[in-house]
């Protein structure tokens, strides 16, 4: 299972984004970082709850759910990226999580990733709102710090 999220009214957010690498003179890899930290950060309720309701035969999805940038192989062929920065969470590489899931002709479905980005949406999408902007002003403000370093040490 894949959900992809698009979020409208994030536009100044945006353009904060944009400003700061063309013309504060961060590069486009902090934007990018500072991106996925807030991603991250967002979506760690998600994978903590997702765990914590996972059923519990041996352990292995419990402790295979994690939030990351990074898709296996297998995954990615399924999962085509659709945007410069992206964050997963989820079970990994471990192929019988969509089973438990989704359930299969012999087992009725444990559902456990849906009911955890059920529960937490609103509050990622909050972390996501509010988070972009404190690390845009962080980088911002460090930005200028190093500007005025720099001018002091060429006067």
């Amino acid at each position: 299972m894949s959900v992809t999220m698009k979020v409208e009214g994030f536009k100044e957010l945006d353009e904060a984004l944009t400003e700061l690498v063309n013309t504060v003179g961060v590069s486009q890899a902090t934007g990018k970082n500072l991106a996925r930290r807030v991603l991250t950060r967002a979506a760690e309720p998600v994978a903590s709850a997702a765990a914590s309701s996972a059923p519990v035969a041996s352990g292995t999805l419990r402790t295979s759910i994690t939030v990351g940038t990074q898709l296996s192989p297998r995954q990615r062929k399924s999962s085509p990226k659709v945007s410069p920065v992206e964050v997963y969470v989820g079970a990994g590489p471990l192929p019988q999580a969509h089973m438990q899931e989704f359930g299969t002709a012999h087992n009725a479905p444990q559902p456990f990733m849906r009911p955890a980005w059920d529960a937490n949406k609103g509050t990622a999408i909050e972390t996501i709102k509010s988070g972009l902007w404190s690390e845009i002003k962080r980088v911002a403000a460090r930005a200028a710090r190093k500007a005025a370093r720099l001018a002091a040490k060429s006067s």
